[in-house]
């Protein structure tokens, strides 16, 4: 048959070799069983294919079912391709009968077939094998005689790599390949798409046609068309319904294309990282939080104490303060932590105390937010209210006893 006739039959567009090519292959292959993968990008036309070829085959009174494979849940794939019988899940209330058994002696086209899941792979590889196939929740070996035709934009080859795609399934798949091209490599045809586009729309929206000049029409064809088919088609919807000017020039067309400057998502690292290598970075991270941490409380620690000092000064003066090594300690490491760390909430002023007079010296200690010297705080408080009986602190502090004591050692209280 005339590729022009099938063409027009189908409401195909593009005068590419590599277009051509590929609607005689789908002709070529009608005739017989074999499986056909059409390989392409999103957007590319890919499901105009399997039609061509069911219509031109010995199957063409049989049942045509195209499937979405990626917009089926991973739960029910299995038994919207093979049915399930009662009962054979929650929600199973009868018999159902699967795409498999419905389109026997017919053709079932698989659209997105790099989306099944793995378990699900395997059934289809048993039936593209031997023509059978379970239900969900049966025991009963069927029979059936489909021809399938497979699509996906997916690098299969990559996901055999990936543990993602069966290696047989994809070789008992494509007996068959059929490449659908890029726009972006067919950009003869892009012009001729946007006519038919414009005038479809301007038939359907009843209003004159819209119409590019000379500039304009090489910013459409040099355009790389990441959406292929669809976008073009989507963009000539826009241009077909918001510009009152029907003669697009080169800066309206450039208004409705995505700006090439415009800031791309972070891509991901493709390089597989070992789950040693991981695991040891997670360690080291942990590592560093826990040294934070343990050093934000040892200066709460040292804090506290000089805080006991301080009020110890208030109390008793400074000759009867015993100042011990663990207090000298701690008002080095305060002083060496104001030094090497001035940001730290924590702000005392101390003048010399002389002769027991507390009005010489003045004292400004500032708040702790600390969550945990709060806690540690109203732990002692409710330890000191109830002397000492950790079944009642526990309950006037809303915890229980297990959790008290285990903070107890935690904070060394």
């Amino acid at each position: 048959m005339d590729i022009e006739k099938i063409k027009q039959r189908f409401g195909i567009l593009g005068n590419s070799a590599s277009l051509h090519r590929a609607i005689d292959i789908a002709f070529q292959v009608a005739p017989t069983d074999l499986s056909v993968l059409i390989s392409g990008e999103s957007g590319t036309g890919k499901e105009v294919f399997p039609k061509i070829i069911h219509k031109f085959s010995t199957r063409k009174h049989g049942k045509y079912i195209a499937v979405n494979c990626g917009a089926i849940p991973e739960g029910t794939i299995d038994s919207e391709l093979f049915g399930h019988e009662k009962g054979a899940f929650t929600g199973a209330t009868d018999h159902r009968k699967g795409y498999f058994e419905v389109a026997d002696k017919g053709t079932i086209f698989l659209d997105e077939v790099g989306e099944l899941p793995l378990p699900t792979q395997v059934r289809l590889l048993r039936v593209l094998e031997t023509g059978e196939f379970i239900k969900v929740g049966s025991s009963l070996v069927q029979k059936t005689e489909v021809r399938i035709i497979a699509a996906t934009n997916l690098d299969i080859p990559k996901a055999i790599n990936d543990n993602k795609f069966r290696e047989d399934l994809y070789y008992r798949l494509n007996s068959v390949p059929i490449n659908i091209l890029p726009l972006r490599e067919r950009n003869q045809d892009v012009y001729l798409l946007f006519r038919k586009f414009a005038y479809d729309f301007a038939e359907r929206y009843r209003m004159p046609a819209v119409k590019l000049n000379e500039e304009a029409r090489l910013v459409l064809e040099k355009y790389r068309w990441p959406g292929n088919v669809r976008q073009l088609k989507n963009i000539t919807e826009q241009i077909s319904v918001i510009e009152q000017n029907r003669d697009i020039s080169a800066d309206t067309m450039r208004k409705y294309l995505p700006n090439k400057q415009m800031p791309k998502l972070p891509a991901l690292y493709n390089k597989s990282i070992d789950e040693k290598t991981f695991a040891n970075e997670r360690e080291i991270l942990y590592q560093v939080l826990f040294d934070m941490k343990k050093n934000m409380n040892d200066m709460g620690n040292d804090m506290n104490d000089l805080k006991k000092l301080v009020h110890e000064i208030i109390e008793n003066g400074t000759e009867k303060i015993n100042l011990t090594d663990e207090y000298s300690n701690t008002i080095k490491n305060i002083q060496n932590d104001f030094q090497s760390k001035p940001s730290v909430n924590e702000t005392i002023d101390i003048k010399p105390v002389e002769e027991h007079n507390v009005e010489d010296t003045e004292i400004y200690v500032e708040e702790s937010l600390s969550i945990v010297d709060k806690e540690i705080e109203l732990i002692k408080k409710a330890l000191k209210k109830h002397n000492g009986k950790r079944k009642n602190a526990a309950f006037d502090l809303g915890i229980s006893e297990r959790t008290l004591y285990r903070k107890i050692k935690e904070y060394d209280i």
